[in-house]
């Protein structure tokens, strides 16, 4: 981690969390990651074919991710030598292409929506607004499992969405950046067990796992300090203790993490049942001893704990370049 990558992580942070996404931008502009989803489509579509054996399938999509990961990161490096021959200008490029890469502003909008979609259209205004950030189907849920969603939504995106790409620019730089949106982008998209990709994207599914780990483990204290920042420090106790004894509770080996945090720091129970593409996933709740109805007010105690985390890793940032 060298001075200037970090003060610039810390810009790109300051300017995600003011302007966010822009929809009057991207509405203009495609955002980098549909590049990414150009390329993962165009080896998908020429590698993944129609019966290969198990074996092949699954050869073939490690040479799609190691590809996809290379080229992302001659790209990374390209551009910040590109920005480091233009001095003070080049300095704040890469700090706003930093932030196109995060997401505090678009997921609290997001999240946000939510809470303000069942305060103004009841539960089929909540959601509406929640399946737009969730997989599940909106229409097995009651007003407090749509709160829930909501709230695991934005403590799983908190970690894989903003801790683990600005992780992995404070250590490697843009080429660790873009790399590991990259390979984000293509575990979203040939990731799944679906029959057509359950070999060719095992590699994918499995490094996305790996490159989350540190920021899910990360996330846990960031979570326990914004709580601290916003509801005391039996809160922030409560995360880190909720975090330690139920992160295995749920189905992903990260997502756990940041979600029982949550639930800690809120004093609620999340995870639990919930409908997939008409399949029933059966899971236990996560802090069962937690408050057991949801409501559109944790979204936005949720948020402001969100916030309060991120501010928390803005200024850890600032003072690890500072020493």
């Amino acid at each position: 981690m060298s001075e200037t990558i970090l003060l610039i992580l810390a810009l790109g942070l300051v300017i995600d969390r003011i302007v966010g996404d822009p929809d009057w931008l991207w509405r203009r502009l495609p955002h980098p990651v549909v590049y990414f989803g150009k390329a993962i489509g165009f080896l998908d579509a020429r590698l993944n074919r129609d019966g290969l054996d198990d074996r092949a399938a699954k050869l073939r999509g490690v040479v799609t991710i190691v590809l996809l990961l290379a080229l992302s990161a001659a790209l990374g490096l390209v551009l910040h030598r590109f920005f480091a021959a233009l001095g003070p200008v080049g300095f704040l490029a890469e700090a706003v292409l930093v932030a196109v890469f995060l997401a505090q502003k678009s997921l609290a909008d997001h999240v946000r929506r939510v809470a303000d979609g069942l305060r103004e259209g009841g539960l089929e205004g909540g959601r509406a607004a929640v399946s737009m950030i969730v997989g599940r189907d909106p229409k097995t849920l009651d007003e407090p499992a749509v709160c829930r969603a909501a709230i695991e939504s934005l403590a799983e995106n908190f970690s894989d969405g903003v801790v683990a790409p600005a992780f992995w620019y404070a250590v490697f730089g843009l080429p660790g950046l873009i790399a590991y949106k990259m390979l984000n982008t293509a575990d979203s998209m040939i990731g799944h067990k679906s029959p057509k990709y359950l070999h060719f994207g095992w590699a994918s599914a499995r490094l996305d796992d790996l490159a989350n780990l540190p920021a899910a483990r990360l996330s846990i204290l960031l979570i326990a300090a914004g709580a601290l920042l916003n509801r005391g420090g039996r809160a922030a106790t409560d995360a880190l203790t909720t975090a330690l004894r139920d992160h295995g509770l749920h189905r992903s080996p990260n997502s756990g993490w940041p979600e029982a945090a949550m639930a800690g720091a809120l004093d609620l129970q999340l995870a639990g049942p919930r409908i997939y593409d008409g399949v029933k996933v059966s899971e236990p709740m996560i802090n069962g001893p937690g408050r057991a109805v949801a409501t559109s007010e944790d979204i936005d105690v949720g948020i402001a704990v969100f916030y309060g985390a991120c501010t928390a890793m803005t200024s850890a940032v600032l003072v690890i370049a500072m020493i």
